[in-house]
């Protein structure tokens, strides 16, 4: 490759983001050891028909002072005289269904009843006894914010950590980049500076689904908040080494909060060998990160199983995921649910809950469940 095709490869990135800053980018009872018996080979008539009796030579006959399991000597570990760990009449025996300290009639064992009464009697993880997730008061040293969805981030306690990595996972149709874009909308309205990367869709078709919505894109866009950027995907995947090293530096000086990558699946598309796309995902992930800014990738999902993603890479090198699905019934119509997988130092509600998609953007139905 000659210096002017370096130079090239160098420069298309950055270009593309400056003229888009411009303006122009898109128990049991114990077997009770018969306490009677003075050891378990002896039989109780005359020992002569023990099966371990060997007139005299057994190691277990019951006339050898020398047997380790002599009765007479008291110090046989499994002595019914007080000292089996497991014997009825300790008091302290943590499964004894007796005993004051390990379970009594009005507390009960812990293995006396079966593990839902168990989970029933516990109530919820926040003390509560129903199954909605319950608002606490909520202390962090770690900076945090909304996503712009009011149902979906009351679903989440706290708010997501700032500079936290994202992705939403879906098929096809579900709202993933409308998702995106009014991740972005919210942080604009809070006067935060946004980027969108779109590899899918072009600067105008992106601007024309905001704009549609009245989330006033093109007034952003000229007050150089958001800046627009499409880039194909095989460019990307090509210059990723100049793009990884360039992007913390152009989103520095863009001053931006706000990221959206739409979509990364394109992007891992460009790699035939495992290894190579987890290794070059994983960079690029990374050096999102190490720009200090909050960003939600898309990925489609996978055709086999719709809470992971096409490749199963991303949503293990982020912090927060969001899948967005299909629910179908032979009974009933079709409908779109979202599922909190995860968020990272961030406790959330793990139910599934039913979404749209109108002109106003996504709304989660916080008093609804998908069954």
């Amino acid at each position: 490759m000659s210096d002017g095709e370096d130079d090239r490869d160098d420069d298309w990135f950055e270009s593309a983001f400056e003229d888009d800053s411009d303006g122009s980018g898109d128990g049991a009872d114990d077997p009770d050891s018969d306490a009677d018996s003075e050891t378990p080979f002896a039989n109780e008539d005359d020992g002569g028909d023990s099966p371990f009796d060997d007139g005299g030579s057994s190691p277990f006959d019951d006339e050898g002072g020398d047997s380790p399991f002599d009765d007479d000597s008291g110090g046989s570990p499994f002595d019914d005289d007080g000292g089996s760990p497991f014997d009825d009449d300790a008091g302290d025996s943590p499964f004894d269904d007796d005993g004051s300290e390990s379970g009594s009639d009005d507390g009960g064992s812990l293995f006396g009843d079966d593990f839902a009464t168990a989970f029933e009697s516990a109530g919820s993880p926040g003390g509560g006894s129903g199954t909605e997730f319950e608002e606490e008061d909520f202390d962090s040293d770690i900076p945090r914010i909304d996503v712009g969805i009011e149902g979906l981030d009351r679903m989440i306690q706290g708010g997501i950590p700032r500079r936290h990595l994202i992705v939403s996972i879906g098929s096809a149709g579900t709202g993933k980049t409308t998702f995106g874009l009014q991740f972005l909308h919210h942080g604009l309205e809070n006067g935060e500076n946004c980027v969108f990367i779109t590899l899918e869709q072009s600067h105008a078709a992106i601007m024309d689904t905001a704009n549609d919505r009245d989330w006033e894109f093109d007034k952003y866009e000229d007050n150089d908040q958001l800046a627009v950027v499409d880039l194909d995907p095989v460019e990307m995947a090509n210059s990723l080494d100049n793009i990884r090293g360039e992007l913390p530096g152009l989103i520095e000086d863009f001053d931006a909060d706000r990221l959206v990558l739409d979509s990364v699946s394109l992007l891992e598309m460009m790699y035939d060998n495992p290894a190579n796309r987890r290794t070059e995902v994983f960079d690029f992930t990374r050096s999102l990160k190490a720009a200090g800014v909050t960003t939600m990738l898309t990925s489609e999902a996978s055709e086999d199983n719709p809470y992971a993603s096409r490749h199963g890479i991303i949503e293990y090198l982020t912090d927060a995921v969001f899948v967005l699905q299909y629910v179908r019934s032979e009974t009933r119509e079709t409908r779109l649910a979202v599922e909190i997988q995860k968020i990272r130092n961030a406790n959330h509600s793990r139910e599934t809950k039913p979404y749209e998609i109108t002109m106003d953007g996504i709304s989660v139905y916080q008093q609804a469940n998908i069954f």
